[in-house]
């Protein structure tokens, strides 16, 4: 599953100077940021390509694009998919500078932070969906239909465009004292917008969350509908990992722009807030794997349309998986209309 990335400049930089002007060294910082951008990044990067596109595989495979939910976990994967694909270009730059022009620097911060907005905007309207299905599903019902999922999709997507604009004027390629090449805004005072914007957009959507989950749990202590608790359990865990992974990431970045207005003086402080900086940043970036696993983990009809797939693939099983109901038309018929 995606972010906006305008910080890079903070984790190359291998000094900082506190208000007395002494010199805080980050050398060992570089190095252990070079190294585990390098190994997760990687890791990352392979293991989104292939879970993401094996769960965009099921989904076109084996379920009807009907249902809402489908269409945004189909969405999500896309997000996380193109966040992935802009990995390999901070390895490069964490370990040789940006070296790629200023017109791909613009790009992949951007691209980056579109991702970043319209999985926060998804996960929160998986939520809203979710909870009105519980509340009231006779009403919600109704509307899940996929001309309305697809508009829904696009509106996310322009919005999420049009946020990051700021971004795209302001970002573009420096040059430092060293020769060492960045990629980071321009102007510091839009920088530090930026990242009140991700901020309070991430509380927003987080409080939606909760007000609507809130409200679910109690509402199913009361039924024992297996399929609600189900598809509820999935999308609560993939909402959690979302938030666990970036809510530390979002904190620190908080934490950067106090430092730059002094308010963090010591140089051991600084030290600690930069290497909690740099994993916090890792744990964010390397999210858009999670996903897919989750599905395997706590997807119950998820797992089995993975094991269709492996009894398809492989059919030396000599058919050990027992196969779904199929409808006429060859989509698998469940109880839900879901992927869950």
């Amino acid at each position: 599953m995606n972010t906006s990335t305008s910080e890079p400049e903070m984790e190359l930089q291998t000094t900082n100077f506190n208000i007395s002007g002494n010199v805080c060294e980050m050398d060992d910082l570089y190095t252990f940021g070079a190294h585990l951008t390098t190994i997760l990044y990687s890791l990352a990067f392979v293991l989104s390509l292939l879970g993401n596109s094996l769960v965009l595989w099921i989904l076109m495979k084996y379920e009807n694009l009907v249902s809402l939910t489908n269409i945004f976990i189909m969405n999500l994967c896309i997000s996380d998919l193109v966040f992935s694909c802009m990995l390999p270009f901070w390895i490069v730059y964490h370990l040789h500078g940006w070296i790629f022009g200023d017109f791909l620097c613009k790009a992949v911060n951007t691209v980056f932070s579109i991702s970043y907005y319209s999985g926060i905007i998804f996960l929160t309207i998986m939520t809203i969906l979710r909870y009105l299905a519980v509340v009231n599903p006779l009403s919600t019902m109704r509307t899940q239909t996929r001309q309305c999922g697809i508009q829904v999709s696009l509106a996310i997507w322009v919005f999420s465009m049009l946020v990051v604009v700021p971004e795209m004027i302001f970002t573009q390629v420096q040059i430092d004292l060293d020769g060492f090449s960045t990629c980071d805004y321009t102007d510091s005072e839009w920088k530090r917008v930026e990242i009140y914007q991700r901020n309070a957009f991430f509380l927003s959507s987080f409080a939606v969350i909760v007000f609507c989950y809130v409200k679910i749990l109690k509402i199913l202590l009361r039924t024992r509908s297996h399929r609600k608790h189900r598809t509820v359990r999935l999308i609560f865990t993939i909402v959690v990992a979302f938030f666990l992974s970036w809510a530390p990431y979002n904190i620190l970045c908080f934490l950067q722009t106090l430092q730059a207005h002094y308010i963090f003086l010591d140089c051991e402080i600084q030290k600690n807030i930069a290497y909690a900086f740099y994993i916090s940043r890792k744990i964010a970036f390397s999210h858009c794997c999670l996903n897919p696993v989750l599905y395997v983990f706590v997807g119950v009809k998820f797992r089995r349309h993975l094991m269709h797939l492996c009894n398809y693939l492989w059919p030396c099983n000599n058919g050990k998986i027992s196969s779904p109901r199929i409808y006429s038309h060859g989509k698998f018929h469940y109880e839900d209309a879901s992927i869950y």
